[in-house]
């Protein structure tokens, strides 16, 4: 199934932050981010966030996105109504949703207020690696590990 408009929301420790791509914009992002993996992943963490946070500015990833937004994790209703207005303002459109895990429960619990036909929500867990929906979802989380670092 091909989206309109896929929304990745991620969380780190105390920040919690959403992304929202258009499909064409994509296919042009993959090509940069290439390099991009989990932090969590990476022997060398510093050296890998300094690269990464090369790259975003090199490349200007944020562009890239429609919305992009990172807030403290106190305000994360503040990301889920932007999140739901979206949802609700295009809702002629297929939207895709991945949630971390551990936000999956609440956000559901919210959407399911605007929820409708067109709107699918995946858990951050759920995502089959190296597809573009993966992809796509380790700009924000090296996002939020270059912010949390950075406090």
């Amino acid at each position: 199934m091909k989206f309109d408009y896929y929304i990745f929301i991620d969380y780190s420790e105390n920040l919690i932050g959403y992304s929202i791509i258009e499909k064409e914009r994509i296919g042009e992002l993959l090509l940069k981010i290439s390099r991009f993996r989990h932090y969590k992943n990476t022997r060398n963490k510093q050296i890998y966030l300094k690269n990464i946070k090369k790259t975003i500015k090199r490349e200007n990833i944020e562009s890239y996105f429609l919305k992009l937004k990172i807030n403290k994790m106190y305000q994360n209703m503040d990301i889920y109504s932007d999140v739901l207005e979206f949802i609700k303002r295009h809702d002629n459109c297929l939207i895709f949703v991945s949630v971390d895990n551990r936000q999956y429960g609440a956000f559901n619990k919210i959407v399911g207020f605007v929820k409708r036909n067109g709107v699918v929500v995946k858990k951050e867990s759920e995502l089959i690696e190296r597809t573009p929906e993966y992809q796509v979802s380790l700009v924000l989380d090296n996002l939020l590990n270059i912010e949390r670092l950075r406090e």
